[in-house]
């Protein structure tokens, strides 16, 4: 009977699970949130960027000057740097490594996040949804899936996550452990990203707008003079950091509006089609923008739908409690800092009208939303302020029968969110899940495996969608390839050179443009002497461009011989018998000339071609 009872004796897990059932509740949302992302990413591959920051990786070594390098756009970035130097030198291009360090950071970032609403929010059942907004948000799915925007904004928000915590804690202990912690959390944002700056007026903000009364005046003042400790450590890291970007990432790179009407319409396409729709699992629609992550693609009733939902959420709890308003303006503030540094820094470019659909640039402004969401709806810990229900609700709503009506509407709200923040995460999975430099990557290194031995290749750029010619000179296939092993051996004179086409298939290289016109003598075209100058004429003229030359040739013996097109020359061996040779050469003319040195040797010129290399079909 006794074994019985110790069977029947909940374990250790589940004594937790009934003493904190809320926790419970929460830790399995975390662990399904945290399987559902990982699926969605492992549909997809590395992208873009991250085929610039291998590459990167794989040339350089492993020095201050490399991990403190100015990439992708003025970013100061050593420990992705470091990352991605590791990983490319003990995995090549894999996605599997950077995909692990995504999902384990955002296990770390879901944790820390649910101990903040624990910390600051009143507790009860109400915290699961704020939990819920953050982890299922379709707009944080590109920090979790691709390495070259993940690499940047989840530590971010991990930061963002720890530092506001460590205030919290700061705020009400005045223990200089928590100050210690404040400090080391931004500085940990700053070894990912310089946005991480915004850190320091965020924790500014939050304390004056939920732990300090008075009006907006008073409230900042009595801010700087309680806590100043905080702004001296915040101020010191802020004025070490800023001359160390400055100095390692030059002049900005950034861009100068064409107009208020160009920041007006970014700002309404950032908040109103993108953070708002977000936050009720939105956007519902995406755009397909590459390689690269989907951007957002609202429809309009949708978008419209939400944003009066978000102001009725705003109205509502702002009459409940006077807390919500001051949650609300600490949104708007940091909304407007950030929305504010975009607007100076993504404007004025020729992208600039896509920029207000990125998700990634509002992935810290989702940790914010979520907290005051549950700030603002439920109130903070310990706090004295009650709902004044009596304000909003007339009488007759407060019948059971009423109350009943609304719990059902309330659930039908939460359903439809949830379905429509699948249907949004379905539909961006299926846009990430195609990639063309996934393929073109895998068929190169099928190829190469099977390549007989002795295969060149001449060096061309890989495709645009693979990588963009804006990364030149790293989307040169000699550059693009040279993390990979087995890799591809690249020359620029061969008597049979290979390339890869469109889609990385190894294929014998041929030249297309003007050629030589035939020669008089049979079975022979033009003959050569040893010691003569041939000048041959083009079927058209060229410009001044890097062409491949290809000569096809029968001589009587060895010589070495000259080719002329314009001011360029070339100087290649010549075998016995009968050969072909390609080449490469920067050059310009409507003619060429060829000289054969040996004088014992004739050679017969079918014909000579000057143009681009294409791949053999």
């Amino acid at each position: 009977m006794s074994d019985r009872v110790e069977r029947d004796e909940p374990g250790r897990i589940g004594r937790w699970a009934r003493r904190d059932p809320v926790s419970a509740v929460a830790a399995v949302l975390i662990v399904i949130h945290l399987v559902w992302r990982a699926d969605i990413a492992s549909w997809g591959f590395l992208a873009q960027d991250d085929f610039f920051l291998t590459t990167y990786a794989a040339e350089s070594k492993l020095t201050l000057d490399y991990l403190l390098g100015s990439i992708n756009t003025n970013h100061l970035a050593p420990s992705p740097a470091l990352i991605t130097w590791l990983i490319t030198r003990a995995a090549g291009v894999a996605y599997w490594p950077y995909l692990l360090l995504l999902i384990a950071g955002q296990a770390v970032l879901s944790v820390a996040f649910y101990r903040l609403l624990r910390l600051l929010v009143r507790p009860g059942w109400g915290l699961l949804l704020p939990l819920g907004v953050f982890l299922f948000t379709p707009l944080t799915l590109e920090v979790t899936s691709w390495w070259g925007t993940g690499m940047f904004w989840l530590p971010m928000q991990l930061a963002v996550v720890l530092a506001i915590g460590a205030q919290v804690k700061y705020v009400r202990t005045r223990q200089v452990r928590h100050l210690v912690t404040l400090t080391l959390s931004v500085v940990f944002g700053l070894l990912f990203v310089e946005k991480a700056l915004l850190i320091v007026p965020l924790v500014f903000l939050l304390t004056a707008a939920l732990f300090v009364t008075g009006g907006p005046v008073r409230s900042l003042v009595r801010t700087v003079r309680r806590y100043w400790p905080s702004w001296v450590a915040l101020t010191a890291v802020s004025v070490a950091y800023l001359p160390l970007y400055f100095a390692r990432t030059g002049p900005a790179v950034s861009g100068v509006p064409t107009s208020p009407g160009e920041v007006m319409a970014f700002v309404e396409r950032i908040v109103g089609s993108t953070l708002i729709p977000g936050l009720f699992g939105g956007p519902w629609g995406w755009v397909d923008a590459g390689d690269g992550a989907p951007i957002t693609g609202a429809a309009e009733i949708p978008r419209w739908l939400a944003s009066a939902a978000f102001v009725a959420l705003v109205v509502v709890t702002a009459r409940l409690r006077p807390e919500a308003i001051r949650a609300w303006t600490l949104l708007a503030a940091y909304t407007s800092l950030g929305v504010g540094l975009l607007a100076a820094t993504r404007l004025g470019f020729a992208y600039s009208s896509a920029a207000g659909f990125v998700p990634r640039y509002v992935s810290d402004i989702v940790v914010v939303a979520a907290l005051c969401i549950g700030v603002a709806m439920f109130g903070l810990v310990d706090s004295g302020d009650t709902p004044s229900w009596h304000r909003v609700i007339p009488p007759a709503l407060r019948e059971p029968g009423a109350i009943a009506l609304a719990q059902v509407v309330a659930l039908l709200a939460l359903v439809g969110i949830g379905i429509g923040a699948a249907s949004s995460a379905a539909a961006w999975a299926e846009d990430w899940a195609v990639k063309q430099g996934r393929d073109y990557v895998r068929t190169a290194q099928s190829d190469l495996v099977a390549a007989p031995p002795g295969t060149v290749f001449f060096d061309r750029p890989v495709p645009e969608g693979v990588l963009g010619a804006l990364f030149a000179p790293y989307n040169m296939q000699s550059r693009f390839f040279s993390p990979m092993e087995p890799g591809p051996v690249f020359v620029t004179e061969a008597e049979n050179p290979s390339m890869f086409d469109h889609a990385g298939h190894i294929r014998q290289l041929r030249v297309d443009g003007p050629v030589t016109a035939p020669g008089p003598e049979p079975g022979c075209g033009h003959m050569l002497h040893g010691g003569q100058t041939v000048r041959l004429p083009l079927s058209d003229s060229r410009f001044d461009w890097p062409w491949v030359v290809r000569i096809g040739y029968l001589s009587s013996g060895e010589s070495t011989a000259v080719f002329r097109l314009g001011q360029a020359t070339h100087r290649f061996d010549v075998g016995r018998g009968l050969h072909q040779i390609y080449f490469e050469l920067v050059g310009a003319g409507d003619s060429v000339e060829l000289t054969i040195n040996d004088p014992t040797v004739t050679v017969c010129v079918d014909q000579i071609t000057v143009g681009n290399p294409v791949p053999q079909q």
